[in-house]
């Protein structure tokens, strides 16, 4: 994720990414963490500066415009992903792709559209424009994309009118600006009348991103706008009719929500407060679709826009799969969302009533599940079924137990007397002849268990050993559903 310029630190010296290799175009290079030794304990601060800042509520941020004018390519850059498919030809992008991007210290979520377009042979070209107006409508903030090389068009004009009718915050962007004296064919896009700076940028070099990025995390609404309840925020999420509001009807032992076999009933997202058992908790049901002609062709899309939403709104999230099915390409894709946001997950496999079983069965599907969860497998997983409520109230339990495991604090005194002598019967490999000792481990105050291990050479910590301290972790505290992250710092 693209983190922006550094956090402001007193004395510290920021210079823009130069010629020399150093940064990405775009962004900011902390020269001092390159060249100089830090002031004792200045790291500690600056990650508990960082992680007690962050914000961890994503908002949406669409980028929309005609086809080829380079949204895949500002996706990518932004995501620093290559998950869209970038091509010449237009219309390559047909479904959505979105992707976290981080900016000094908010976070977002970047949807890549396809490209908006009328009377054309591609036989997509209606569902296109249909998931176009699906992300208009659930976005916060509207990137709009047009060309300098080729100025306003009719369909610019099109996207202008659906635009301007959404009422929604729009940033104009002119792309394809890949030196300065372009800049001057921009000023035609100011009368579009959507925005009050048209940003000139390309996406293909970086140039003019680093204010665009600016400018995005300006607009974005504020998170206290929002009525905060303080109870425990646990979303229902999963692919479209696996039974998210049959789970919480039964949990409230009332039809709270519509329920009915054609996917994607539920056409807004639900906040209930349920109040049993022992717990106080708000439940946040995902949103589905209402009912329109062209249901099946965007039902996935739809389902997909709203879970991101759920899912950044909660503390946890029950994601629910088919048990019969196991967990397909679609489960996954929503489960590496959670992990991705620091949310804690459980794993609900619904519909357990319809599985053939013996009396290793539950291991064996649990066995394959997690080997499709992997490499993030400590994670609880419950077989349930809404029909004959089994296990249903277990699986509430288990998502406060998550809650509470995401809410741990460990006295450093502890994790020091535990680690400290597993490092030494394991230290990390050697790097080029170089001995790494780590020799001081403290949990920083975050939202979510983030720990700091100073040592001598955290340059030279390798991938495969971080997973070791994290496995180490998660041996020995319970952190069962719950992302953690790891920082190395020189000490």
């Amino acid at each position: 994720m693209r983190r922006g310029p550094p956090l402001p630190i007193p004395n510290r010296e920021v210079k823009p990414a130069s010629a020399d290799g150093t940064g990405k175009p775009g962004e900011y290079v902390d020269a001092t963490f390159q060249k100089a030794p830090l002031p004792r304990g200045f790291f500690f601060e600056y990650i508990h500066h960082l992680c007690a800042n962050i914000s961890i509520m994503n908002n949406l941020v669409a980028i929309v415009g005609r086809p080829n004018v380079g949204k895949s390519t500002l996706f990518n850059r932004l995501t620093e992903s290559k998950e869209a498919i970038v091509d010449p030809v237009s219309g390559v992008t047909r479904d959505r792709k979105y992707g976290n991007v981080q900016w000094g210290n908010r976070l977002f979520v970047a949807i890549d559209t396809g490209g908006y377009i009328t009377n054309s042979d591609d036989h997509f070209e209606g569902e296109i424009r249909e998931q176009v107006r699906i992300s208009i409508e659930e976005a916060d903030l509207i990137l709009f994309m047009v060309d300098v090389s080729t100025g306003i068009t009719d369909l610019d004009m099109e996207v202008t009118e659906i635009l301007r009718r959404s009422k929604k915050p729009v940033i104009v962007i002119s792309n394809k600006v890949d030196t300065s004296d372009k800049e001057i064919g921009s000023a035609e896009f100011y009368s579009l009348g959507l925005s009050d700076v048209v940003y000139s940028i390309s996406a293909n070099n970086g140039y003019g991103t680093g204010d665009l990025l600016d400018r995005i995390v300006a607009d974005l609404p504020d998170e206290d706008e929002e009525i905060e309840t303080n109870l425990p925020k646990i979303a229902v999420v999963g692919r479209p009719n696996v039974g998210k509001s049959t789970l919480i009807n039964t949990l409230l032992g009332k039809q709270r929500n519509i329920v009915s076999d054609i996917a994607g009933t539920t056409r807004d997202s639900v906040h209930t407060i349920f109040k049993g058992f022992g717990f106080e908790i708000e439940i946040i049901d995902t949103a589905g679709l209402r009912k329109r002609a062209k249901i099946d062709d965007d039902l996935e899309y739809y389902s997909a826009i709203r879970t991101i939403k759920a899912i950044d709104k909660s503390d946890v999230c029950m994601l629910l799969i088919e048990a019969p099915e196991g967990v397909n390409k679609q489960d996954l894709a929503i489960f590496y969302q959670i992990v991705e946001s620091y949310r804690g997950v459980v794993i609900l496999a619904n519909k357990w009533d319809l599985v053939d079983k013996d009396h290793k069965t539950h291991d064996q599907v649990k066995k394959e599940m997690l080997e499709r969860l992997a490499p993030f497998t400590d994670v609880p997983i419950i077989f349930t079924s809404n029909l004959t409520k089994q296990r249903v109230h277990q699986a509430l339990e288990e998502a406060m137990r998550v809650f509470e495991n995401r809410q741990m604090k460990i006295p450093t005194s502890k994790l020091n007397d535990l680690m400290l002598p597993i490092i030494s019967q394991n230290p990390p490999p050697s790097t080029k002849g170089k001995y790494i000792v780590i020799k001081y481990v403290t949990q920083i105050p975050s939202q979510v268990p983030t720990f700091a291990f100073f040592c001598n050479l955290p340059q030279y910590v390798k991938e495969p050993y971080k997973r070791y301290l994290e496995n180490k972790l998660r041996e020995n505290f319970d952190l069962s559903g719950v992302p953690i992250r790891l920082f190395f710092r020189q000490k």
